[in-house]
């Protein structure tokens, strides 16, 4: 399937309730959580996508409800020197979850055939590199039993813009802001051009990609959360674990409660 960004920018307002749907899927993601937890099942949530677009909103909602022993979100930032001097893929190894847990990328190892590639960190034959090392790197990680989803979050310029000077407005928001959002900006057709080939590489059917039209935060954020649901629910078992009879004899007895009833 061809993947275009120019059909994920309708921006429609959220119809619905939001705050209560927003509610039932963050209970649904808890119940995920714990499934994978009880079942010791790894998953891989990434998010890649223009700056300004929604990601920080929406990875922090997801993991609202989340236990914090179970989960990590990773930060994506420039490799630091140590990391330069070895494969690109070396760092994000260091970050892969054990059996029960979920790691969420903000950013990725994606950056090989998008940033590096567009800003020149990456020469030609490294990034061209690049997609075959990812989809094999993917491919071992699902062949282990980890779930890999994909999130690509889309703004318009337009949107873009408009969210970039309200964090110059807004005090609290400064902080958020970079001269590397106004670098990335100027190059936007060469990211475009390198999130096609991205897309055309890169969705396998081990690792495919969920486009989010991003241009109105709350509809976003309820379809990102459900398709992060769906993915993760369709390999995980999600019946509730069973209570060990042990367990419950001691704790009807500690708690003064009746025996269980006789079947």
């Amino acid at each position: 399937m061809t993947i275009s960004l120019s059909d994920y920018e309708a921006g429609k307002p959220y119809v619905g309730d939001y705050e209560a749907d927003l509610l039932a899927l963050q209970t649904r993601l808890a119940h995920i959580q714990v499934a994978h937890i009880v079942h010791r099942k790894r998953a891989i949530v990434l998010f890649e996508g223009w700056d300004a677009a929604g990601k920080g909103g929406i990875i922090q909602r997801m993991c609202a409800d989340w236990d914090p022993r179970n989960f990590e979100v990773w930060p994506i930032k420039a490799p630091t020197e140590e990391e330069l001097d070895r494969h690109f893929l070396w760092r994000f190894w260091q970050k892969l979850p054990a059996k029960g847990d979920i790691a969420v990328f903000d950013r990725s190892w994606y950056g090989r055939v998008l940033v590096e590639r567009v800003e020149g960190y990456a020469s030609e034959a490294e990034w061209k590199r690049g997609y075959d090392e990812i989809n094999e790197f993917e491919a071992q990680q699902a062949d282990s039993g980890t779930t890999i989803v994909k999130l690509f979050l889309h703004v318009t310029q337009a949107e873009q813009d408009k969210r970039l000077k309200d964090r110059l407005d807004h005090p609290w928001k400064r902080w958020k802001t970079g001269l590397e959002d106004y670098r990335n900006r100027e190059k936007r057709a060469a990211y475009q051009e390198a999130m096609r080939d991205m897309f055309k590489r890169t969705d396998t059917r081990w690792g495919r990609w969920t486009i989010i039209d991003g241009n109105d935060k709350k509809a976003a954020r309820i379809a990102a959360l459900t398709a992060i649901a769906e993915q993760l629910e369709a390999q995980v078992d999600m019946t509730p674990p069973v209570l060990d009879p042990e367990i419950e004899k001691v704790a009807r007895a500690a708690l003064g409660l009746p025996p269980t009833p006789a079947p």
